[in-house]
């Protein structure tokens, strides 16, 4: 069943930029869907659409087959640089979408609680945002998101600014945390190794304007590694089919049909 449909979506920009050529997909219900291609590829904005940020010129977004209208409770955005509130506690931060809400404070208090300890950071509750480092943030900023308890969650490369061992470690809790939430995750990274560690499938967009080139079904046991020798294996043919270009996966593709078709014997044409 899908959850999420985008369907023949196009975006232009001031100036007639086409950032966007007729999207479609299919997100199934509870799959950690990743989305990666070149810069300037429209990945973040085709999130921003499915946010309900911004409008496409075409095109619909569909939620549970409903079309959306605006940003709404059903889908949550985690932002690259966290969008975290300073002068906001860290209980206040994952507290704020639940107040905005009017959720009571007794409850607001035990959900948020509840969800700083599955990201690790109980013992942090009141400390301020500046007092924690990169990593803590994006825990902070995910735990904003899980508390709402949204459909779906949609992540803009919210692991890109932070060093290479605390990633690794936000890979596999984001991993248990996706598990035991059976959460719908549509993700945009523009690491692609990143996106086979993570994602069940991997949606590969082509440069400006941006198409579905290809869509790859990571069948790799979880839990995953970045290093893990099979992650890197496919992350080199999605990587590889990037440097092509989508000319060079449509000839792949009819070469592929040639070899399938049988050949005409000599009695075939009497």
């Amino acid at each position: 069943m899908s959850k999420l449909t985008v369907e023949h979506l196009s975006k232009r920009y001031p100036g007639g930029l086409l950032a966007l050529d007729d999207v479609s997909i299919e997100v199934r219900e509870g799959e950690f869907l990743m989305l990666v291609g070149p810069s300037g590829c429209g990945k973040s904005t085709l999130l921003n659409i499915i946010a309900g940020l911004e409008k496409a010129d075409e095109g619909q977004v569909l939620v549970n087959g409903v079309p959306i209208k605006g940003p709404g409770p059903d889908r949550s955005l985690v932002f690259q640089d966290g969008a975290l509130f300073p002068w906001l506690s860290v209980r206040q931060n994952v507290e704020f979408g639940l107040r905005q809400a009017g959720v009571a404070k007794s409850e607001r208090l035990d959900r948020a609680r509840r969800v700083l300890g599955r990201v690790g950071l109980r013992q942090f509750e009141n400390h301020a945002i500046h007092e924690l480092s990169g990593g803590m943030r994006q825990r902070v900023a995910l735990a904003r998101s899980l508390v709402l308890e949204p459909g779906i969650i949609l992540m803009d490369e919210p692991f890109s600014a932070l060093d290479a061992l605390t990633r690794e470690d936000l890979y596999l809790e984001m991993q248990d945390l996706w598990r035991d939430q059976a959460t719908t995750v549509v993700f945009v990274t523009h690491n692609v190794r990143e996106a086979v560690t993570l994602g069940d499938r991997v949606i590969l967009m082509s440069a400006r304007p941006g198409r579905v080139q290809e869509v790859f079904d990571v069948e790799i046991i979880r839990p995953r590694q970045i290093d893990d020798v099979d992650v890197a294996r496919m992350a080199q043919r999605i990587s590889t089919s990037m440097k092509e270009g989508p000319s060079a996966a449509h000839e792949t593709a009819q070469k592929t049909s040639l070899l399938r078709t049988p050949r005409l014997r000599l009695g075939d044409l009497s």
